[in-house]
């Protein structure tokens, strides 16, 4: 049988509770149609690119899982090709359980979100840390940000999937909230403007 990119996610225990819930016959149509993709698309690189935090998850050889943000300005998480995207790592509360764990299990995940659209991307691979690479690690780097990187982690695509919105509740970032708060401001002047003209209070 030929396996599927899905298959990633969809081990054989997993199909089992897909079948016994009722969901293994869409997914496996899903399956049939194509299904997920294994390298970055146009689409997806975009959606990158607008990105100003996501969550990396990894688990070392015991399986412990572990969940770390990342952040920093958009499109600081960076696409090299159709099958690698990486960061550049920055001094933190160095626990270093994010090093460790891929020191041992390079599996990892990346959970990117779009609140005010509703949208998510999860995207599975290899995770492995870079630190002899000073061009890759200057290509990832923000001028603008006065942090020194340690290393760069660069993350090997093996599949990615786009989420439904259903439960997403909408948030806005402060960038966010300012733009719609300049226009409003913008239009109630020029109402403010039109009131005046009309009424003759600003002569």
């Amino acid at each position: 049988m030929t396996s599927k990119v899905s298959d990633i996610a969809f081990s054989p225990a997993v199909k089992a509770q897909q079948e016994r819930l009722g969901s293994r016959v869409g997914y496996a149509r899903m399956e049939e149609k194509g299904g997920w993709q294994d390298r970055v698309t146009n689409d997806l690189a975009g959606f990158i690119a607008e990105r100003d935090s996501f969550y990396l998850a990894s688990a070392g050889a015991g399986g412990q899982p572990y969940i770390q943000h990342r952040g920093g300005a958009k499109g600081f998480l960076k696409v090299l090709d159709e099958k690698r995207l990486a960061f550049a790592d920055f001094s933190g509360n160095r626990q270093y359980i994010t090093l460790g764990n891929l020191s041992e299990n390079p599996r990892a995940f990346i959970f990117l979100m779009d609140y005010p659209n509703r949208r998510r991307v999860k995207i599975w691979g290899r995770a492995e840390f870079v630190e002899d690479d000073p061009a890759l690690i200057a290509r990832l780097t923000d001028p603008a940000y006065s942090g020194k990187p340690e290393r760069a982690i660069v993350f090997h695509v093996e599949a990615w999937d786009v989420n439904c919105p259903q439960h997403i509740k909408p948030r806005y970032t402060e960038d966010d909230v300012a733009g719609a708060i300049n226009k409003l401001q913008t239009r109630i002047a020029e109402l403010e403007g039109e009131v005046a003209r009309l009424t003759g209070s600003g002569s």
